[in-house]
């Protein structure tokens, strides 16, 4: 069984829950490094991945890694890598990259020469002057960090964190991949209930509950991969057909929120029924100062609003200040507050049990977890 080298590109601060689920999932030779986890695996692994992968923003075939100094060596390195496996005579195969602290930083020329590597071996190997590329895409990634240039394929083609539920979002969206870190953090795969209270486009909400009924988050969408002639289309429905197997459908789970705007309530409950899991998810319209823990249980998980000018800054400050009031310490329930404020705990009111580093997107915050 042929093996491959993957890599599959993260948010940093969620390297290690990525790496735990590839382990899950049954990848070998994991590795979590800086923004990204590798890993290896057949072709299922390929399809298994994209399908099933929360926290992954794609996965990627790692074609090989070469010293690059020069141009030459370069071209050279990259001409002597098996494209052929992958790209067949008639598929488009562009490139895109990046290079970092390396002699090579012209990234028009190293597209250039990149491509033109890639084209004189697959010519050569087919027996053509020319190609055509009408077919499918199979997007070359290049990164040339301190002078290692690293050449990946990427399978998933749209990122992953695009579930296809959020068409819409509210006004300070955050990442799926990073809500369902958050969830993952917070153990909503063993909890009955998960409440936020600025619930906005609802993304915390829908995470949890695809997450606490072992739902897919790939499940009905496509892939780059999927239109590669080298993946054989049953790898695809065998993956779906094994992802369904681990749904829960008679799992007791409901994801409840609130927010100030009606209109984000009502953007909630519309992606909710996009996702799939509609009956799961309620919400109202409320505000945060009117939130108190009842019930027996829950994990409340909250993304609000942080404040860029003075005066949202001012305004975010004291929604932190009425968290801190309403969030109570009570049985059964914990909280998790994402924020970029460096005085969060202070204007919270109390120091977090346990803080992990997140990005939502390039903007460092911590997230801060309250299990007592």
């Amino acid at each position: 069984m042929e093996k491959i080298q993957f890599c599959a590109p993260c948010l940093f601060g969620i390297e290690g829950v990525l790496a735990d689920e590839m382990r899950r999932m049954g990848a070998q030779d994991v590795i979590a490094e800086n923004g990204r986890v590798k890993f290896s695996g057949d072709m299922a692994m390929l399809a298994r991945a994209n399908i099933g992968s929360r926290y992954a923003e794609r996965i990627q075939i790692l074609v090989g890694s070469f010293p690059a100094r020069t141009f030459d060596e370069l071209f050279e390195g990259v001409k002597a890598l098996p494209w052929e496996r992958w790209i067949d005579k008639s598929a488009a195969f562009p490139v895109k990259g990046w290079a970092l602290n390396s002699a090579l930083h012209s990234i028009p020329d190293c597209q250039s020469i990149i491509k033109k590597a890639v084209a004189d071996r697959l010519s050569a190997r087919y027996g053509l002057n020319w190609l055509e590329e009408t077919g499918s895409v199979h997007q070359i990634q290049f990164t040339i960090l301190q002078d290692t240039a690293t050449l990946l394929l990427d399978t998933s083609g749209a990122g992953l964190h695009k579930r296809g539920y959020r068409r819409e979002s509210g006004g300070a969206p955050i990442k799926e991949t990073l809500a369902a870190a958050i969830a993952d953090l917070m153990r909503v795969r063993k909890a009955d209930r998960v409440l936020d209270p600025c619930c906005g486009s609802g993304t915390m909400l829908i995470e949890s509950a695809l997450a606490a009924k072992g739902i897919a988050p790939g499940r009905f969408r496509r892939f780059s991969a999927m239109d590669w002639e080298a993946v054989p289309a049953d790898i695809w429905r065998s993956e779906r057909d094994r992802a369904r197997s681990f749904e829960r459908p008679d799992r007791l789970f409901t994801a409840v929120g609130s927010d100030i705007d009606p209109q984000a309530v009502k953007l909630t409950l519309d992606n909710a029924m996009k996702a799939g899991i509609g009956p799961l998810v309620s919400a109202t319209p409320g505000d945060l100062k009117d939130f108190r823990p009842e019930g027996e249980s829950g994990v409340v998980l909250c993304n609000p609003p942080y404040g860029e000018r003075l005066l949202d800054v001012k305004a975010a400050e004291e929604l932190y200040r009425q968290m801190g009031r309403v969030f109570v310490p009570k049985k059964g329930f914990s909280y998790a507050i994402i924020s970029p404020h460096e005085d969060f705990e202070t204007l919270f009111g109390r120091r977090a049990d346990k803080r992990r580093k997140l990005y939502n997107g390039m903007l460092k915050c911590q997230l801060y977890m309250y299990f007592k």
